[in-house]
């Protein structure tokens, strides 16, 4: 076991459950230095009672690399969850330790990422027949004002719909993007578009200002340009009528492209400081919740990120950063 590239502590222990071996991030994972466990009880070292540690012992002397979930007491207020792949190696028991709080940090939780592509797609296709429906009602001459209005609200809802099934859809996905080397004016041109019929009912219009001749950023456009385009758009609904969202588009450290999206109406309550870019941690992350916590892992998966400047009080500043 590598404990380092695993990240996370590796513990051997003698058939009297005292520690013999201790390596990997002991320090962030166990809260004790690595030369500070050795000899010590198992019991001690884990944070658990000694029958648990017995049991965790008999499991780890029939080498099957049984996996075994234990909530470890380790000098703070609240218990760990700590996940303990056991076995043999070198003659010795032993496990691989890890945290779940820090193992599952920034994933998307389990359930979204096994069910959100057959979900949308469960979804997708009726909703598709219900926008077929409505968009050849639209044609309809004979139509009242007030039916066409009707229609026109049923559209913009079907559009919100898709927007939330792709936000759920990329959250949860896992695969490898797609980079090449692109405008990074053209992608957020093209984000724009597809939320072009919600700016256009609140006449709302992007302004950008971009630095002369900045180079192009690796992006994977057909992932990055729907939630960015979420997030222009949760900008646009806070702001009034006939006004402008506003975009900088500059150079930042070495290899790096910043793209600065003001948004004076947002406020950050203090609360939210610490969940602002995960699943529905934030009132700033309009609609299904996820648009922000999408963004950062298309960012983040995308050798970029995304950071946020604010207070309680109104006025937002989002730093999208891109790799060149």
């Amino acid at each position: 076991m590598n404990a380092h590239l695993l990240q996370a502590a590796l513990l051997a222990w003698s058939p009297g459950l005292r520690v013999t071996r201790a390596q990997g991030d002991c320090a962030a994972i166990l809260h004790h230095p690595a030369e500070s466990l050795v000899d010590r009880p198992l019991h001690v070292a884990l944070g658990v009672s000694q029958e648990r540690a017995r049991e965790l012992d008999r499991v780890a002397r029939e080498d099957r690399r049984a996996v075994e979930f234990v909530s470890a007491h380790l000098g703070g207020e609240d218990a760990t969850p700590l996940r303990l792949t056991l076995g043999q190696e070198d003659g010795e028991s032993c496990a691989c330790v890890q945290d779940l709080n820090v193992l599952l940090e920034g994933a998307p939780p389990v359930q979204i990422s096994r069910l959100s592509s057959s979900l949308s797609h469960e979804i997708r296709n009726p909703l598709s027949s219900v926008k077929m429906a409505v968009q050849t009602l639209a044609r309809n001459t004979a139509l009242s004002d007030r039916d066409k209005r009707r229609l026109t609200i049923a559209n913009r809802e079907i559009r919100t719909m898709e927007r939330m099934l792709w936000l759920l859809s990329e959250y949860g996905r896992d695969t490898t993007p797609n980079l090449d080397a692109h405008a990074l004016r053209s992608v957020l041109q093209e984000a724009q578009g597809m939320v072009a019929l919600e700016l256009a009912e609140r006449r709302i219009e992007v302004r950008v200002d971009e630095e002369a001749e900045l180079p192009r950023v690796r992006v994977d456009p057909n992932r990055l340009r729907p939630v960015l385009a979420q997030v222009l758009l949760n900008v646009a609904m806070g702001r009034p009528e006939d006004s402008p969202v506003e975009v900088a588009l500059k150079r930042g450290g070495p290899g790096r492209v910043l793209m600065v999206l003001k948004d004076p109406a947002a406020a950050l309550p203090p609360e939210e400081s610490g969940t602002l870019f995960e699943p529905f941690g934030s009132r700033l992350a309009r609609g299904a919740g996820l648009s922000l916590a999408a963004l950062r892992r298309v960012m983040m998966g995308q050798g970029g990120d995304v950071a946020a400047e604010g207070s309680a009080e109104p006025g937002m500043v989002f730093t999208l950063t891109f790799a060149t």
